[in-house]
């Protein structure tokens, strides 16, 4: 058997093995034939080399131009040496004149090995980062083994990964050695094939571990709507059940927090609020603001979604949190403007407010203290407001007739004017 046909067998067990098309490595062995000829004859030299795809046979040219009076030997050719090559001798057309291709056998065998490498390497790399593409989102399992400019070098099998400062929680140390989960977030390709991104500190990791513990999130029946989280503090989880038979939050946590301890013990011991998700706004806050317990939730405005919340007042710092983490997890994970009050706080919120309105009362003419206090607690306190009232808008309150009202309307409006 020739060598020739040992290469071409060769190459078809590559296409087939490592899924590299053999018309691509033919392509570049015939680039890398020309290359290696002008080399020795010069880089300006037309050369053509084929190989043919059937049997593996070489052939190589040198294309020079017929010229009557020769200037350049390595590009043109005379009429006379053309005429005893065949074809067409006439000064202008071109002549392939072929060359002894058992010079080219050590170098089509060299370069045939070296395209067939680096083939089967940049296949290997295209692989690689199309199987890690795949994996986004996905957590993964590592071996730390290097440390660079704060950056963690995971070794993943065939792989390896960077857990960059950034995506690293602040409270978590690891060591040489150690094995470590985290989720890819990032997959780019680069020289060794793919630029696999990991993270610790994304809420990703969250959601993935959950659907790793509770069945009913992988099965699609408990569904995670949001999850926000501070790392290393703290992480909330909004959950809904599409069984009314299967409770959200106890799937979650499992019997005697089976199922959320592991993702804690993973997370470093990171506190974990799991909340109902509700339709209902003013629910969906209360829950929001775990592990405070909530008095009422306040609607200020559905438009710009702002709510007022009062809790007791040994209740406050925890529905606020250290540095005001839980206050703002909870804004960001219902999407609502959350401001919480105490009950003391909103209690003398209401008493300076109705102090403010009876001052103003107290300026109309002939409106004595009782009758500011009816006003005031039906919500009458605004001086314009009840110059634009009516005498029957009045007397609808106890203890108000047509005269007193008459009295209120015009004193309010010789107060306005």
């Amino acid at each position: 058997m020739s060598e020739k046909s040992e290469l071409l067998l060769a190459l078809e067990q590559i296409e087939k093995d490592k899924k590299i098309k053999k018309e691509d490595i033919l392509a570049v062995v015939e680039n890398a034939l020309v290359s290696a000829y002008k080399k020795h004859v010069g880089k300006n030299v037309n050369v053509e080399a084929k190989v043919n795809q059937e049997t593996g046979e070489m052939a190589a040219y040198v294309i020079k131009t017929v010229a009557k009076d020769v200037v350049n030997p390595l590009l043109e050719i005379s009429v006379s040496d053309a005429k005893k090559l065949g074809g067409s001798a006439e000064p202008g057309a071109e002549v392939k004149i072929p060359l002894d291709t058992q010079d080219f056998s050590r170098i089509a065998a060299q370069t045939a090995k070296q395209v067939i490498v680096q083939k089967i390497r940049e296949s290997e790399r295209d692989s690689l980062y199309d199987e890690m593409k795949e994996k986004v989102g996905q957590i993964v399992n590592g071996v730390i083994y290097r440390v660079a400019n704060k950056n963690i070098i995971v070794d993943l099998g065939k792989t390896e990964a960077i857990l960059p400062a950034s995506e690293q929680v602040f409270k978590e140390k690891f060591n040489l050695g150690q094995h470590i989960r985290a989720v890819i977030i990032k997959v780019e390709k680069n020289a060794k094939g793919s630029g696999t991104v990991l993270s610790r500190a994304s809420t990703e990791l969250v959601r993935k571990l959950f659907e790793l513990e509770v069945p009913e999130i992988y099965e699609k029946v408990v569904e995670i709507v949001n999850v926000v989280r501070e790392p290393g503090m703290r992480t909330k989880v909004s959950v809904i059940s599409h069984n009314p038979k299967v409770d959200p939050v106890g799937a979650c946590v499992g019997v005697k927090g089976a199922r959320v301890k592991p993702i804690i013990d993973e997370l470093r011991g990171e506190r974990i609020d799991l909340v109902p998700f509700s339709v209902d706004p003013a629910k969906y806050i209360a829950g929001a603001l775990s592990p405070a317990k909530v008095i009422s939730v306040a609607i200020l405005s559905e438009a710009d979604k702002q709510a007022e919340v009062t809790v007791a007042d040994d209740m406050l710092s925890l529905a606020i949190g250290k540095n005001g983490h839980n206050v703002r997890l909870a804004a960001k994970l219902t999407g609502w403007h959350i401001d919480v009050k105490s009950e003391g706080q909103k209690k003398q919120a209401n008493e300076e407010k109705a102090e403010r309105q009876t001052s103003a009362l107290e300026e109309l003419e002939g409106v004595g203290e009782k009758t500011i206090d009816i006003l005031v607690q039906a919500g009458f306190s605004d001086i314009e407001k009840l110059a634009a009232l009516n005498v029957e808008d009045l007397t609808t309150l106890p203890g108000i007739g047509p005269k007193t009202a008459e009295k209120i309307i015009e004193a309010a409006k010789k107060k306005i004017s």
